[in-house]
């Protein structure tokens, strides 16, 4: 039995998914080869992730497969109740997902989809496997592996490594060459400036951006900030990371020295507190404060709240005005969440079709290959990589060279001189 919030939008739902599958070519041939096949039958599948139009295309190529699969949201700001409606009413999937709310409902979907005891779990950001070890122990006997789809997710699976805590296989889809490629790098470098621009209708020419994290999600942000006009400073803990930005003529500093010039902040790290208390306080009046790394923990918002005299919720869709003692305002987005999700859609469809063409085929994978695989993290296949790169060139009409046998041979022998 699902939990959604308005049965009636499915119609509404449907066209939006119909719409996103027409921008996943790669998507769609792996669904039509998985209902030939049936790589999954029979198998449940419990996911926590972004009910969004382009989830809606994975969850249908699983069901292709032959899984039966439970959906709860892994974000209630990017929760579109119209597509979680069509999955639960023309698609049959279960749905635990209802836009905006709190907490308390947030961890009961994840509960109600891991009662459907899952064989398979699919995260994003880790919070369903972090359920499983915590509060449903009593659940992870029939969990045979699973996928996790962020970098935030991966930093946290790690560390239940570390800690000999972790019970099962995970596969970190996050980590694949396209994946890092075409989500982090193209799909959130414009889906967050895209959420920056729906929320405030700000000029990007001419602003200084401050990108903090210059990992794949940064570095996508900062080419697209400077293409728009925008003079971009990042910072760093990485110094191989920030040698990095600084050959590719960006400027580099500290938080803190940045903090005074920026007019726009924007946290791409998964981590906590990269932007805090000292940094809220010198920040000149207007500044635009947003999160596209994970977790609404980045920038401190209890400290705004605290520092705050006065605060103007819904100031436009997605932004809050926060008011300080000495009359400065700052304007925090989307609550620090995802701005990309909550301001926006997200990332387009065709930047998911890649993501999820990996994470099908990663569960196909698992179907069998649990058997074979440690309580740790794995990373994808390289065949699977491969596999989906080559099916997304095809969709673009796009030819590459092959190896000839002498080119073959020469790579794989040490006998040949120069």
């Amino acid at each position: 039995m699902s939990d959604i919030a308005d049965g009636s939008l499915a119609y509404e739902g449907v066209k939006r998914i119909e719409w996103a599958d027409r921008g996943m070519p790669v998507l769609r041939q792996i669904r039509e080869r998985f209902a030939a096949e049936r790589p999954l039958d029979g198998v449940r599948v419990a996911a926590c992730m972004h009910v969004t139009t382009e989830t809606a295309g994975l969850i249908r190529t699983l069901q292709a497969g032959g899984a039966n699969v439970a959906l709860a949201s892994s974000n209630p700001l990017s929760t579109r109740d119209d597509v979680a409606a069509a999955l639960a009413e023309e698609f049959g999937a279960q749905v635990y997902a209802r836009a905006g709310i709190d907490r308390e409902g947030y961890y009961g979907h994840i509960h109600q989809a891991l009662e459907t005891g899952p064989d398979l779990v699919l995260d994003d950001g880790c919070d369903l496997v972090n359920t499983l070890h915590t509060d449903r122990q009593d659940l992870l006997g029939t969990v045979k592996a699973g996928c996790e789809q962020t970098t935030t997710g991966v930093i946290r699976l790690h560390q239940m490594v570390q800690e000999g805590v972790l019970r099962f296989p995970v596969v970190a889809v996050n980590d694949t060459a396209t994946k890092h490629m075409f989500d982090n790098r193209y799909g959130t470098g414009q889906s967050t400036l895209d959420g920056i621009v729906r929320a405030t209708n700000t000029l990007l020419a001419g602003k200084t951006i401050v990108i903090a994290g210059f990992g794949y999600c940064g570095r996508g942000l900062a080419e697209r900030a400077r293409g728009l006009g925008a003079r971009v400073v990042i910072t760093e803990i990485d110094p191989v990371k920030a040698l990095d930005a600084a050959l590719q003529g960006f400027t580099v500093q500290p938080m803190a020295e940045a903090a005074p010039h920026g007019d726009v902040f924007i946290t791409v790290t998964g981590n906590r507190d990269v932007v805090n208390a000292d940094h809220l306080a010198v920040m000149k009046d207007g500044a635009i404060l947003a999160n596209s790394g994970h977790f609404d923990v980045e920038i401190d918002v209890r400290a705004l709240d605290a520092m705050a005299v006065a605060v103007h919720r819904g100031v436009r869709p997605q932004a809050d005005e926060f008011v300080l003692a000495d009359g400065r305002r700052l304007v925090l987005l989307a609550e620090g969440r995802l701005v990309n999700l909550a301001a926006a859609e997200g990332h387009p469809a065709a930047v998911m079709d890649m993501s999820f063409a990996d994470q099908a085929l990663t569960c196909a994978w698992l179907a069998t290959a649990h058997e074979s695989l440690a309580p740790a993290v794995h990373d994808v296949p390289a065949e699977i990589d491969g596999q989906v790169a080559r099916l997304k060139l095809a969709s673009m009409s796009v030819v590459i060279d092959a190896l000839t046998p002498d080119q073959e041979d020469y790579l794989h022998s040490w006998r040949i001189g120069s």
